[in-house]
C-alpha cells in the first residue's frame, strides 16, 4: 500500500532556518495547521512541495491515520519538500521551516509557548488525532496568528476547529471541493460561515507563501 502512496506522491512537480515561530519578518502569523483525511497524502504533498526552503513558521499536520499501524507519512513527505518532516514528540519545541506530523491515535496540540503536547483524550467525530483538537489549541495559543487550512476528506471534522480559529482572529483556508477526492471536511467548513479563502489545491501554497512570509515571499 505505501509503495502505491510512494508512486502517487512522487509523481507530482519538486520545487522547492531557524528562527522562532513569532519573529517573523513583514507578518504576524506564526504558525500554520493543515488537517485532512481521505486523499489527504497527495493533497498535503502538493503544498509542502512548493513551500521554500526558509518557509519561517512551523507547520502542524493531522491526517487520519490508521492507529494500528505504524505511520510512515513523515518519511513520504520528507521526499517532497526542502522543509524538514517529523513525527511529533511530546514536549518538543517547533522550529520555524519545520513539518510537525501528529503520530497515529494521539491528538496533538500547540502550546503558546510553541511546544508540541500529544494526548490520548477521548476521540473526537470518532477520530484521533482530530482538525478540531489542533485548531482550537492553535487558536488559543497563536490568536490571530493562526492559519487553519482543510484539504480533502470524508466526515466534519475541522469544522468546530475553524470557528475557534476565526473567533480568536486567525485564518482559515480551505480546499474547493472541485479540486478535492472527498469534499466533506472542506463542505462542512465552509458551511461555518467562517472561512477567508476557497481555494483549489494548486492555489493553497502560494496563498500561505504571501500571508507568511508577505514582501519576503519573492527572496
Amino acid at each position: 500500500m505505501y509503495k502505491l502512496l510512494i508512486n502517487a506522491v512522487e509523481k507530482l512537480p519538486s520545487e522547492v532556518e531557524e528562527i522562532h515561530p513569532n519573529h517573523l519578518a513583514d507578518t504576524h502569523f506564526g504558525i500554520v495547521a493543515i488537517a485532512a483525511s481521505a486523499g489527504g497524502l497527495k493533497a498535503v504533498s502538493e503544498v509542502i512541495s512548493t513551500l521554500p526552503a526558509n518557509f519561517p513558521v512551523p507547520i502542524a499536520i493531522v491526517q487520519h491515520l490508521d492507529p494500528k499501524h505504524r505511520s510512515m507519512m513523515a518519511d513520504i513527505l520528507s521526499r517532497r519538500t526542502k522543509l524538514q518532516v517529523k513525527q511529533a514528540q511530546d514536549k518538543e519545541l517547533m522550529n520555524p521551516g519545520t513539518i510537525y506530523i501528529a503520530p497515529p491515535n494521539y491528538h496533538l496540540l500547540v502550546t503558546s509557548q510553541g511546544h508540541v503536547k500529544l494526548t490520548q483524550s477521548e476521540e473526537i467525530h470518532f477520530v484521533r488525532p482530530s482538525a478540531d483538537v489542533l485548531f482550537e489549541s492553535v487558536a488559543d495559543s497563536y490568536k490571530s496568528g493562526a492559519i487553519a487550512v482543510i484539504l480533502t476528506g470524508t466526515g466534519v471534522d475541522g469544522a468546530m476547529g475553524v470557528r475557534k480559529i476565526k473567533e480568536k482572529g486567525g485564518t482559515v483556508i480551505v480546499e474547493d471541493s472541485n479540486t478535492c477526492e472527498f469534499d466533506g471536511m472542506p463542505n462542512a467548513a465552509i458551511r461555518t460561515g467562517v472561512v477567508d479563502q476557497i481555494l483549489p489545491l494548486s492555489e493553497i501554497a502560494t496563498a500561505l507563501i504571501t500571508l507568511v512570509m508577505g514582501d519576503n515571499a519573492g527572496e
